[in-house]
């Protein structure tokens, strides 16, 4: 198949023989950009108000700092899914955050719609909890996408299809676009301004709205949760010790003394118990404990590598900015709690 790249007024340049449907989509998407696109923000039951309106306003005030050549603004509705509009193509719609727990299984018409909206062109978009919706409609089938840190283990249970990538701010797959937590509908409204008002556009609503306008990213905000709803005692009793005694030897070989059993046998039960092995359930604990003596004290990152475990302090900060994405002093810079 051909694909002809439209490059000007009259000039077109032949890019490849064989096409993607990531290369079909955007070449449709830069050669048929709307002048004044129209997004549906959809006011399901429970949906965070504050999402849709604040959407809302973004692109008012975006629409009112745009450069005055190319004339392009943003057209925002707000739809009721009682009310579906079936006439009209939009040309991005979002699926907000909520905070009730409403996870939309039961929405068939709207999931339906969503389903017909994405086959006519439209990039669906969602944030935080709104990608339950997007997920029910089968549209990030085999797709990658993000939503809130907390809601991972439950949407990869419910959509074992779909490429999660939770430490993710905000995934942009051409036609489909997710952002994480529940504020992350600001980031979301950012990059939809930025594709189609350009990002001087942002720069200027960043000022205004006083938003910062550098990426981030969810990993520095999340949270280890343990599971400990198990039904193994053993691996339980286990785990509340090592909550209390991350700068000791949490060693496989000492951990098993500890428990009572071999090596293989706690491997084996520790694993199927948390979901996690050994030594990533030990790295995750001592990252976050590291997290809360940065945020609650101000002891030296050094003193605070010893604290949890570690002796090595350089290798300490590159394993602490895997994790979170930032350095120690970066973290502390953002978090600390003032006394």
């Amino acid at each position: 198949m051909e694909i002809w790249w439209k490059t000007g007024e009259n000039q077109s340049v032949l890019v490849g023989l064989q096409a993607t449907k990531a290369d079909l989509r955007l070449a449709h998407m830069t050669n048929n950009m709307p002048d004044t696109p129209t997004i549906a923000l959809v006011a399901y039951e429970g949906a965070q108000q504050s999402a849709l309106h604040g959407l809302g306003e973004m692109f008012d005030v975006a629409n009112r700092l745009a450069d005055a050549s190319p004339a392009r603004q943003i057209s925002h509705r707000l739809l009721d899914p009682a009310s579906l509009d079936e006439t009209q193509r939009f040309d991005a719609v979002i699926l907000p955050p909520n905070l009730t727990g409403v996870r939309g299984e039961e929405d068939g018409p709207l999931h339906a719609w969503l389903r017909r909206q994405h086959l006519r062109g439209t990039i669906m978009c969602s944030a935080c909890a709104g990608g339950y919706w997007l997920g029910y409609a089968g549209i990030l089938e085999g797709r990658p996408a993000t939503t809130h840190w907390a809601l991972e283990a439950d949407f990869r249970a419910t959509f074992p299809k779909v490429m999660l990538t939770p430490e993710r701010i905000l995934v942009d797959d051409n036609d489909v676009v997710t952002a994480g937590g529940v504020m992350a509908w600001v980031d979301l409204g950012l990059h939809l301004v930025g594709r189609w008002l350009g990002p001087a556009t942002v720069s200027r609503i960043c000022r205004q709205m006083l938003i910062d306008p550098a990426g981030r990213e969810q990993q520095t905000y999340r949270r280890f949760s343990p599971n400990m709803s198990h039904t193994d005692q053993s691996i339980r009793s286990l785990q509340l010790w090592m909550e209390s005694h991350t700068g000791e030897d949490l060693s496989v070989r000492a951990l098993a003394q500890r428990a009572g059993m071999s090596e293989r046998s706690l491997h084996r039960r520790f694993a199927k118990a948390t979901g996690l092995t050994i030594n990533s359930y030990v790295q995750e604990l001592r990252v976050e404990r590291a997290k809360g003596l940065l945020e609650l004290t101000s002891l030296p990152v050094t003193t605070i590598c010893w604290q949890v475990g570690y002796h090595d302090v350089p290798a300490f900060a590159r394993l602490f900015k895997a994790a979170t994405g930032v350095s120690p002093g970066a973290y502390r810079h953002r978090f600390q709690i003032a006394a």
